[in-house]
């Protein structure tokens, strides 16, 4: 396919996404199975184009003055790839299979491409209902903060320590260029183009080893500041398919126990095969036969436990741009409530002197600090761990780290814009 007509493609898919309020996903995989005749590279192309037009679909359509499928991905050409008016215009020419010529309005549009005047919920490219939730969490900075969540995410690996380290895997992969995170003493990075494919790491020797696991970088750092240690009886309460058990395991170098669980065991399916590969041995899958159940018998033991809460997702978008569209206000309410009761939960399991660590893969004060808050008024007799000695885990980094995340009495909180990882939020929480 010429990349003409992959950008035809690509606004046929996003006009199925919107008039069907279909998942990305699966209006592409559909347009791949009814269009046999795209090679997978053809697949990709247009994959790249219709996530980066959902990444940029506000400010795309505020270029261009209209939101139908066309316009946003012309104007993601310009906003997202950079593109000239001319390079557009070679694309949209009106040829075979080539999207129809620009109009002299989409023309001038394109010209003149300037989002000065644009309220924060366009700038930023998310939905104006959360510009309320969004300003309590960044303020005047909230155009800022969403752009950078909406912008493409870098491929992160986390090196597994019980079989490798950094420099041997980064030396297998360096086809790819890796550099070692920021910030992740186990992390490598790989940097996308905008328009490039994903690296299939799942089939390079290195990953099918265990000696690597994609993971981003944020998420590396959750499970570190859990600080899990060798010899400890941690529970991960909501483990799904087990990123933060591996990374946790790596710490614990297989000494001690690590309780892995989840309320939908259908989560639980992939840890198994991960746990192998990954030459854990020191881990537990509690598949759960009723809510609550299955770890009655630890009650009282544990040292750490780790929640990686249920959660609007808001600091994934980078990965996930459909999910910022699809979401609704309802599910802030409902995720809300489902923080508190797993967090409730966690409390039998805990001893005196243990701890729980917080973790959400948001950004919204709601289901940050403010669960935080009505935990300790639920749970007297828990404290929250200073943020700044939480970070302390990073050791010599961790004097910049601080000054990078926004800590605050409550836990600490990532963003693509501060720290250059998803957006994640922890607070460690002891019972004393």
């Amino acid at each position: 396919m010429t990349p003409a007509a992959r950008l035809a493609a690509a606004i046929e898919v996003f006009a199925v996404i919107e008039n069907e309020r279909r998942p990305a996903a699966d209006a592409l995989k559909s347009w791949g199975l009814t269009h046999r005749f795209a090679g997978s590279g053809d697949r990709a192309a247009i994959a790249g184009l219709v996530y980066d037009a959902l990444r940029r679909r506000a400010s795309s359509a505020f270029i261009m003055g209209a939101d139908s499928p066309r316009a946003v991905l012309l104007g993601m050409l310009r906003r997202e790839r950079g593109f000239d008016t001319e390079a557009i215009a070679k694309l949209a020419d009106g040829s075979r299979f080539a999207p129809e010529l620009l109009t002299d309005d989409e023309r001038r549009r394109l010209d003149a491409v300037d989002l000065s005047a644009a309220p924060p919920h366009i700038a930023g490219d998310y939905p104006e209902w959360l510009d309320p939730h969004l300003t309590r969490a960044f303020g005047a900075e909230r155009a800022e903060e969403g752009a950078a969540l909406a912008s493409r995410a870098p491929l992160d690996l986390r090196v597994n320590t019980l079989k490798s380290g950094r420099d041997k895997v980064a030396a297998m992969l360096s086809e790819l260029s890796p550099e070692p995170t920021r910030w992740s003493p186990w992390g490598l990075r790989v940097r996308l183009a905008a328009d490039a494919r994903s690296p299939a790491i799942h089939a390079e020797p290195a990953f099918l080893k265990g000696m690597v696991e994609v993971q981003d970088e944020g998420s590396q750092l959750a499970a570190l500041f859990a600080t899990a240690h060798p010899g400890e009886q941690v529970v991960d309460l909501c483990a799904g398919a087990g990123g933060k058990t591996l990374a946790m395991a790596a710490m614990m170098q297989n000494k001690g126990q690590l309780y892995a669980t989840d309320d939908d065991k259908r989560r639980l399916a992939p840890i198994h095969d991960r746990l192998k590969r990954a030459g854990a041995r020191n881990v537990q899958v509690r598949t759960p036969k009723s809510v609550g159940t299955e770890l009655d018998d630890l009650a009282g033991r544990i040292d750490l436990v780790l929640i990686d809460a249920p959660c609007t997702g808001t600091g994934a978008w980078r990965r996930n741009p459909d999910a910022k569209w699809r979401m609704r206000p309802g599910a802030l309410e409902q995720r809300g409530k489902e923080q508190a009761e797993v967090l409730d939960r966690a409390v039998p399991l805990v001893k005196t002197g243990g701890r729980i660590a917080y973790v959400t893969c948001s950004v919204l004060e709601e289901e940050n600090g403010d669960q935080v808050r009505a935990f300790l008024e639920r749970h007297s007799d828990f404290v929250v761990e200073p943020p700044g000695e939480v970070s302390q885990a990073l050791g010599e980094r961790a004097f910049m780290f601080a000054r990078a995340a926004r800590l605050s009495d409550e836990g600490l909180r990532m963003t693509p814009r501060a720290t250059d990882t998803d957006g994640f939020f922890v607070a460690v929480l002891t019972r004393r």
